[in-house]
């Protein structure tokens, strides 16, 4: 995409396109994301990679393509992923609703076989493909704007300096816009998994549900959805570009500029696998209040923490939520990086400049 070099610059923060005077060690091995990063005048070195134009790149870093890029990859990862694994979803909501009857993870496959047929184990999968696309979109796009936004409000030297706090606040911002676009595909959803004979899927469920509680309350869920899902994508991001960043220190002994894709690829489900684990634990106590709010008409918060206990938010479901939530989240790590390579984009996450470097 062809953009002149002030309309460029402009949508960068200074220091990430101001040429360094001298060349340091790190910026010859390859910064985050496998890019040259420039050594300011003044402050620390930049953490986040140079947007010049690169042979070979067919978008360039920062523009209002690589935003719309990361959109579309955040519609791929997240979209597909979740319908995926629909069938463990079902059953860890039905677990948290109605924990007599689900046992169990390998009883509450039995009792839905049993109950409503292999075809039963995608109930809901329609609401939930929409509804956390739009959220990926959101998530991911959202993420890479507001994480150069927050640097270049930062500078240099505190953008270096605090880069997790930066992590924290792009993705918190990102994620309060994404359950807004989430939230009336979640509510559906819930109500379609955890209601049997309340309608096939989202085309009668949608109109039930609106008939019953009015379009309010399809966002009758919303704050326990930020309060599950703002925790959740903070440590996903912040926890993610920490373990790729500490892969590539301590356990690939060459810079990540030198290495293969497929093995920035594997590097990349790794760290999000391992990013989910840690996500799972944070955010399932709201995840039990979303699944209880949404399948309960009329109910609140207080109703649902002296039906479940305070023990039972944070252990109802956690086992079989942790399997599915790390392995959904290396996947939407994986895909969405493949999507940032397949358009000619370097993957995320990368090697901060060692102390040595910084002093050059």
């Amino acid at each position: 995409m062809a953009l002149s070099e002030s309309s460029r610059n402009a949508l960068l923060p200074g220091f990430l396109y101001a040429a360094p005077a001298t060349a340091s060690p790190f910026a010859a091995a390859g910064g985050v994301g496998g890019s040259a990063v420039a050594a300011p005048s003044a402050g620390g070195p930049a953490v986040w990679p140079r947007a010049p134009s690169e042979p070979g790149r067919r978008i360039e870093m920062y523009t209002p393509a690589f935003y719309a890029a990361c959109t579309a990859g955040g519609v791929a990862s997240c979209g597909l992923t979740h319908m995926t694994v629909t069938p463990l979803d079902l059953v860890k909501c039905n677990m948290q609703i109605d924990p007599a009857k689900y046992k169990s993870i390998t009883s509450g496959f039995g009792v839905l076989l049993k109950e409503q047929g292999a075809k039963g184990f995608f109930r809901g999968w329609v609401p939930t493909l929409l509804g956390y696309s739009a959220q990926g979109a959101c998530k991911f796009g959202f993420y890479e704007f507001f994480k150069k936004y927050y640097s270049d409000i930062a500078g240099p030297e505190y953008a270096a300096k605090y880069k997790t706090l930066i992590y924290l606040a792009g993705s918190a911002s990102a994620e309060l816009i994404a359950d807004i676009a989430l939230c009336p595909m979640e509510a559906v959803k819930v109500r379609v998994q955890t209601q049997p004979g309340f309608a096939r899927g989202l085309s009668d469920g949608l109109p039930k549900f609106v008939k019953a509680e009015g379009y309010a309350g399809l966002y009758k869920g919303i704050v326990p959805l930020w309060g599950r899902q703002i925790p959740y994508t903070m440590m996903k991001f912040a926890s993610f570009e920490t373990v790729v960043e500490m892969i590539y220190k301590y356990a690939i002994p060459a810079p990540k500029s030198e290495c293969s894709k497929n093995l920035q690829l594997g590097v990349s489900f790794a760290g999000g696998y391992i990013a989910g684990v840690f996500c799972a634990i944070v955010s399932h106590p709201a995840d039990n209040l979303v699944s209880f709010l949404n399948n309960a008409q009329g109910a609140t918060v207080g109703d649902a923490v002296k039906k479940i206990g305070l023990v039972g938010l944070f252990t109802r479901g956690l086992p079989l939520r942790i399997v599915m939530i790390g392995t959904l989240t290396g996947a939407q790590w994986g895909i969405y990086d493949a999507f940032k390579v397949m358009v000619g984009l370097p993957t995320t996450g990368g090697v901060a400049p060692t102390p040595a470097a910084a002093k050059a």
